[in-house]
């Protein structure tokens, strides 16, 4: 399974089990709270109405009830009352308090219930009987059996004065009547919760959409650094960009100890040759010769003196050249006219190896932005490169033209031996090189080396194409616009 499968999926499991425990919890919690604030209400109802029932209790002969007292008049104009109350949105529109009150033996004696219970026993009742006992007298009953939504409840409040027990009033309500708020709130706490959760989600897939992102993005700088390829690490933020720099000074690190060991392995190879051949002209050169030896084998120490040089000048610039991050100078330049430059700078190589230019496509104004220098550096050692191995008399084929992907493309083949299939992969890494035509020294392979590094440095791509004969070389640079 991917990491952002993996990271997602523990994101929803945590969110969704916690979303689902809250909105457990929550709704588990708003009944029972509505309930006790219903009965709070009640409590201060039935304490209100033992005060009110007082003096009428007070009075009233034995044996009699408190029908057509005040108090009872009070009750029963109160339950005609007509109502319309909008409350929050609900609409109430009847009175749901049953009020009923008992004498202190608990004989009711005025029920505004629909039952009209006066003068029955209800001393037995949970709420008159704590009352009467001093407690807090309370209860709930279902009006019918079985059904939750028809239970009522009771509080109970007693009437005193003084320290005399008159009796005790009772207030009831229909738990019913406020089933509708009680619906409202967990209809509203699901959706909430329920938004809550889709927003968790969405926090948890941009997170780790970003995560991803990031891990991709390191994955492709640690995929183009194992091929290769060298460029910054990733603007990555947080921990994930220090990795990213970590990674790439360690990479600094492992390169510059790997090059540098690779390096002076191929250059020791490299030296070889001409030291030896160094070392067996000045032995010679110490004997008694005639002065037509001496002159060629102190022609043999000049030029492997030269070849020497010009290896060590190569490697010189190929380090420079390797050092640096990006062009030093970049400006608008004309590559026609810059490969035109290159030409007239290697004039007297053509007429001496009687080469001729066949230009197949010519764009006077097809313009790049790069380093002036190091394109000349570049086009020198590939031009130089293809009159190493054109044949005397053969032709050189150019172009410069434009491709899609907005690439300004010098193209040059020569038609020279051409190189093996298995080998075009590894043209342009230093020291690798052929043997040049008739003879059987081979170059360093700095200069295509060098090449590669230029348009490496200028975003482009150096390739190598098989031309039967010779070989087609193709320096693709971005263009401008």
């Amino acid at each position: 399974m991917r990491l952002g499968l993996r990271v997602f999926f523990a994101f929803f499991l945590i969110a969704g089990l916690s979303s689902f425990l809250l909105l457990r919890v929550v709704l588990t919690e708003v009944k029972p709270s509505v309930r006790e604030v219903m009965e709070d209400m009640l409590v201060d109802t039935a304490n209100l109405l033992a005060e009110l029932a007082r003096d009428d209790l007070a009075a009233l002969p034995p044996g009699q009830t408190l029908e057509g007292s005040r108090f009872a008049e009070r009750v029963r104009d109160y339950a005609q009352r007509p109502i319309d109350a909008r409350i929050w949105g609900l609409h109430k529109q009847s009175l749901d308090l049953h009020i009923y009150v008992t004498d202190a033996e608990g004989r009711v004696l005025l029920d505004s219930g629909p039952a009209r219970a006066t003068g029955q026993d209800y001393s037995a009742w949970r709420d008159v009987a704590l009352t009467l006992r001093g407690e807090y007298g309370a209860r709930s009953s279902r009006a019918v059996a079985g059904d939750d939504r028809s239970t009522v409840m009771y509080v109970a409040a007693p009437v005193r004065r003084g320290e005399q027990l008159l009796g005790v009033v009772t207030v009831a309500k229909p738990v019913a009547t406020i089933q509708p708020f009680i619906d409202r709130a967990e209809r509203r706490i699901l959706l909430a919760g329920l938004g809550l959760l889709a927003l968790s989600l969405a926090v948890g897939v941009a997170v780790t959409w970003w995560l991803v992102l990031s891990v991709r993005r390191l994955r492709e700088y640690a995929q183009r650094v194992q091929a290769g390829r060298r460029q910054p690490p990733p603007a990555v933020p947080g921990e994930l960009g220090d990795l990213a720099r970590a990674m790439d000074a360690m990479r600094e690190r492992l390169d510059g100890r790997e090059h540098i060991e690779h390096t002076v392995r191929a250059l020791t190879h490299e030296l070889k040759s001409p030291l030896a051949a160094l070392r067996g002209a000045g032995e010679l050169l110490q004997e008694e010769l005639d002065a037509a030896d001496r002159q060629r084998f102190a022609g043999q120490v000049v030029a492997q003196s030269e070849r020497l040089t010009e290896l060590v000048e190569r490697l010189l610039e190929l380090s420079k050249l390797e050092m640096l991050p990006a062009p030093t100078h970049p400006e608008p330049l004309p590559l026609q006219a810059a490969v035109e430059q290159a030409l007239q700078a290697l004039a007297d190589r053509l007429q001496q190896q009687d080469l001729h230019l066949q230009w197949l496509h010519r764009d006077p104004a097809l313009r790049l932005r790069a380093d002036a220098e190091l394109l000349a550096l570049a086009l020198a050692n590939l031009l130089g490169n293809a009159l190493d191995f054109a044949p005397p008399g053969s032709t050189l084929e150019l172009s410069v033209h434009a491709e899609a992907g907005c690439q300004a493309v010098f193209a040059l083949r020569d038609h020279g031996p051409g190189v093996p299939a298995a080998a075009l992969p590894q043209l342009g890494q230093r020291f690798f090189s052929t043997a040049r035509p008739g003879s059987l020294r081979k170059g360093s392979g700095l200069g295509l080396a060098i090449v590669r590094r230029v348009a490496e440095l200028h975003g482009g791509r150096l390739d190598f194409e098989p031309a039967a004969p010779g070989l087609r070389v193709r320096l693709s640079l971005p263009a401008l616009a």
